[in-house]
């Protein structure tokens, strides 16, 4: 495989993320990333120390995009169940390999040392958790929604959209907009007042 040395941190990123989401993080070796990439284990490393810091750079990479697209939604001039539909539409419009990211998260990032799970999960918190409690808090306050306790509310949400976060669940076909629509409809009803 010829690789261009600009280009190849960023086919790392691709290639590992496809195979963290299909293999899981015990279940893939550098070895098996390297032979992906049709390059040494030497050139892997060359990039990223281990296997813990190369997923930390995916699941990094994620959270700066959600983050980056959460805050675009909580600048948008709508009520807060608009802002639950965009960012249910965000997420799950995005390519089946790329929403399984989050399941990543949620799921595998019990692997990794407990410094580097600590770390993660501050910011897996302040990028991605956080922002969506602040729309239900939003909500809460002005009447949108019914009292509740956010926390649970924000993982009842996750949960809704969970089966979308394995690209086994439609192939990689696009989720349909009946579902999206659904999906939504059906969290709002149990929050709203």
């Amino acid at each position: 495989m010829a690789n261009s040395e600009t280009g190849l941190p960023e086919q790392i990123l691709e290639t590992a993320k496809n195979l963290f989401v299909n293999e899981g993080y015990h279940g893939l070796s550098m070895r098996e990333i390297a032979d992906a990439l049709g390059v040494s284990k030497a050139a892997l490393y060359y990039y990223f120390k281990d296997k813990e810091e190369l997923f930390l750079a995916i699941l990094r990479i994620y959270l700066d995009d959600i983050n980056a697209a959460l805050n675009r939604i909580l600048a948008q001039p709508v009520n807060c169940q608009d802002q639950i539909r965009l960012f249910v539409e965000y997420v799950l419009t995005q390519p089946a390999e790329q929403r399984a990211t989050i399941r990543l998260a949620m799921q595998e990032s019990i692997h990794l040392s407990p410094e580097a799970r600590g770390a993660f999960s501050v910011i897996y918190r302040e990028k991605f958790i956080d922002k969506v409690k602040s729309i239900l808090q939003a909500g809460m306050q002005n009447h949108e929604f019914r009292e509740m306790d956010d926390e649970v509310a924000v993982w009842a949400l996750l949960g809704i959209m969970f089966p979308y976060f394995y690209p086994a669940h439609g192939g990689n076909q696009p989720i349909s907009e009946e579902t999206l629509r659904e999906v939504v409809k059906i969290y709002l009803a149990g929050i709203s007042s």
